[in-house]
């Protein structure tokens, strides 16, 4: 049996939607031969209700994603949602929403993660970066995704939202809760509760500001007469999730490559020019948003497999950007990567709108601990998060060598 065969039967007798199946490095060496066979395994109903395909290589992903595909993101943009048991915020909330709604909201959301944006907060990301290692300071041993990984996103996402910093902890575990794995935020709550947490929060913030105005995306988006008081809830809450719980782990992600990757930390010192290779090698090796999720709104076909109208298509972006046909020795961390266009972003229509702040947020880190740091070393293997939504880590203890 070679190894596209042995794949195709593993991901065929599988629940590919069970979180526990990506606790174990050994998804990369699957999710690798699954790409080289362009398989697209069904996988029917259990820890889903309905079933859906997947995609694992870069080219079936790009295909499924692209602007003129067959498929919408209204239904929901993440396992669990289809074309039955449908997002109730598909229409209304950015990332599950197409076409001319979804215009009106990236003109009314961008401006605040926009590129231009991000350039004016850099000065402010670099700051917050270096008064997180000031906290660090002098120590050694180091839990990067508890006391590193989710403070700077936070600091960033919550300067756009006008969310105040005595905020910050309590959402970065309400976060946690909701989308990483139940129970990480220490809550002792369910995905559920916590969401629902979430959502009242800001359902107070929204109310605050539709009686004090400010210069934050709330604000923004009640003076917008198409915007309802739950749809400004909706957007706020999808823009710290988006924000907070997919960078956190790409931070994270970074110790983990300087560790693991001989001389990466001297070169960017030596080099600085380098720091934006680094920061797209770090965003295809973590790979934060595991998949994505589409729902046919036509009868098609991908690699061969005949999709029907309403059939869920999840496509593995984690896998996409360990595609070996794309990307040489693809678990390694390297900065000689041609850009070859990888999918940590997405693709399409519903490319990120937040991936200028990452970006931003990855360069403040690396030339922090260029300045700061002049070695990191693991002191166990990372432990994964028990999740089919975000690759992340639920522990990452390295050492710290000081300058």
């Amino acid at each position: 049996m070679n190894a596209g065969t042995r794949a195709q039967a593993f991901a065929e007798g599988a629940d590919l939607a069970d979180p526990w199946l990506y606790t174990s490095g050994d998804r990369f060496r699957w999710w690798g031969e699954m790409a080289l066979a362009q398989a697209v395994p069904w996988t029917g109903p259990g820890t889903t209700p309905g079933g859906f395909w997947s995609v694992f290589s870069h080219r079936l992903g790009n295909q499924v994603l692209g602007p003129t595909a067959p498929f919408t993101s209204e239904c929901g943009m993440m396992l669990g949602f289809d074309a039955e048991h449908p997002d109730h915020a598909g229409g209304r909330m950015i990332v599950v929403t197409d076409g001319a709604r979804h215009r009106v909201l990236r003109k009314l959301i961008g401006p605040f993660l926009s590129r231009l944006r991000a350039e004016e907060m850099a000065g402010f990301v670099l700051r917050e970066a270096h008064d997180l290692l000031d906290r660090l300071a002098g120590g050694s041993a180091v839990q990067v995704a508890r006391d590193i990984g989710p403070r700077l996103p936070a600091a960033v996402v919550c300067e756009v939202l006008g969310i105040p910093e005595s905020d910050r902890e309590w959402l970065i575990a309400l976060t946690r809760d909701a989308f990483g794995e139940a129970g990480a935020g220490g809550n002792q709550m369910s995905p559920g509760e916590a969401h629902t947490e979430i959502l009242m929060y800001f359902q107070e913030l929204v109310d605050f500001r539709r009686e004090h105005p400010g210069n934050d995306l709330p604000s923004a988006l009640l003076a917008d007469s198409s915007m309802s008081v739950e749809d400004t809830v909706m957007n706020c809450d999808n823009v710290l999730v988006g924000g907070n719980e997919t960078t956190r782990h790409a931070i994270t992600g970074a110790f983990h490559a300087v560790a693991v990757t001989q001389g990466l930390l001297p070169a960017l010192v030596a080099d600085g020019t380098r720091i934006a290779a680094a920061v797209e090698e770090t965003v295809r090796w973590t790979s934060p948003a595991m998949h994505v999720l589409r729902v046919a709104e036509q009868d098609t076909e991908v690699g061969g497999a005949r999709i029907r109208k309403g059939d869920a298509v999840a496509v593995w972006l984690a896998s996409c950007n360990r595609d070996p046909t794309v990307f040489e020795d693809p678990g390694e961390f390297r900065l000689d990567r041609a850009n070859g266009g990888h999918l940590g972003f997405g693709h399409g229509p519903h490319h990120c709108l937040g991936a200028a702040m990452t970006r931003i947020e990855l360069q403040a880190l690396y030339r922090a601990m260029g300045e700061r740091i002049s070695g990191v070393a693991l002191v166990d293997e990372p432990l994964w998060l028990s999740s089919n939504i975000i690759q992340g880590y639920r522990g990452l203890a390295v050492d710290l060598t000081w300058n």
